[in-house]
């Protein structure tokens, strides 16, 4: 066996669907996927060793970074995301609110009441956080 083929420890395909299309391994998916992602490895050559698509293992590669990169980043947030008011200001029309969220998103509210204000903060308190909530 030569010294660069990837060996898994397990078979990657479990079985198949009706439909004709092959049900995956998910361990040896990831498996296969952090193989891909050392230095000097091809893509290509480990899908043909395995006898799968390249553009299949190329999709998981983007998953599994994407996913790396969201428990990443969960991981390193707490469970509340901070809203900061950037300004407050009290005109004789109502309150104007400059929102802004950790992840740069901005809201400008203007014209609100205290009441409203109170309405808001009470609804958004209702919403799940997307670091509780499953995908």
């Amino acid at each position: 066996m030569p010294e660069n083929e990837t060996k898994l420890s397990r078979p990657l395909v479990v079985g198949r669907r009706r439909d004709g299309r092959k049900c995956y391994d998910a361990a040896v998916k990831r498996e296969l996927v952090e193989a891909c992602l050392r230095p000097g490895v091809s893509v290509a050559r480990l899908a043909l060793e395995h006898g799968m698509n390249a553009e299949l293992l190329r999709k998981w590669m983007g998953r599994y970074r994407r996913e790396s990169i969201l428990e990443t980043s969960i991981s390193s947030r707490s469970a509340f995301i901070p809203v900061v008011a950037e300004s407050v200001a009290c005109g004789s029309t109502g309150i104007v609110l400059e929102i802004t969220l950790p992840h740069g998103l901005r809201a400008h509210i203007r014209n609100i009441t205290s009441a409203e204000v109170a309405v808001l903060l009470n609804a958004l308190s209702d919403k799940p956080c997307s670091v509780s909530t499953s995908r």
